[in-house]
């Protein structure tokens, strides 16, 4: 039963990130959106991960991210593999697809990716400084997968949301996004929960800079007023 309401809760978070996104771009104004590639580039290394997987039986081994082995690279390579079985790495890759779209439609392919790097390198380094963590884990299931960058890089979408909106529905789902990644730390000790939290976090002060710069849309979008 806590597994069943772990994957429902996880999933539900990745709905509202989505909503999000949707709503902070507008749902009538992606047709005729360019070409996102850098969402396209990560799709196809998550693509390419599972591939190798498939091909190779020693790739886990040699690439994820066991605190017990030694590699700079694996706090890399581990992102782009899979150990959630078909349906945890269709739904990784699906949702990889779809939050890095809407990512770079909202703050440009160079942004996108500087926001995956950094929920690959940064919660670790977070949750020692704020004391949330007891170390590397020691649970197989974490020594892989992309879900944890992911939902990194979506917290974003609901802030980017927050900023453009006066909808106060549309504002209540922003919020909902870190406070509900914020419970699942709490009830569940879920990662995906926590890194929502620092997603969103990072995204304000990012925000912030890119508008005194004047790099971002001042008017709220079409669906928002």
């Amino acid at each position: 039963m806590d597994g069943l309401l772990f994957n429902v809760t996880t999933a539900a978070l990745m709905v509202m990130i989505i909503n999000s996104g949707l709503g902070a771009i507008g749902r009538d104004s992606l047709r005729g959106r360019p070409v996102p590639w850098a969402a396209i580039a990560l799709t196809a290394l998550a693509v390419a991960g599972v591939v190798l997987q498939l091909c190779w039986s020693g790739a886990m081994a040699a690439l994820d991210n066991d605190p017990a082995k030694s590699g700079w690279w694996r706090v890399l390579t581990s992102v782009f593999l899979q150990n959630g079985g078909p349906g945890g790495a269709i739904w990784n890759i699906a949702t990889l697809a779809i939050a890095a779209a809407l990512a770079q439609w909202l703050w440009g392919g160079t942004l996108t990716l500087l926001f995956f790097a950094a929920g690959i390198l940064l919660p670790e380094h977070l949750d020692a400084l704020l004391g949330l963590g007891s170390g590397p884990s020691t649970d197989p299931r974490n020594f892989a997968g992309s879900s944890g960058a992911t939902y990194f890089l979506g917290a974003t979408l609901a802030l980017a949301l927050l900023t453009r909106t006066r909808v106060k529905k549309q504002q209540a789902l922003a919020i909902a996004v870190p406070v509900l990644g914020l419970v699942m730390w709490l009830a569940q000790e879920n990662g995906h929960g926590l890194v929502t939290v620092y997603g969103f976090a990072l995204g304000a002060p990012v925000w912030a800079v890119r508008r005194f710069l004047g790099r971002t849309e001042t008017e709220p979008s079409p669906h928002s007023a």
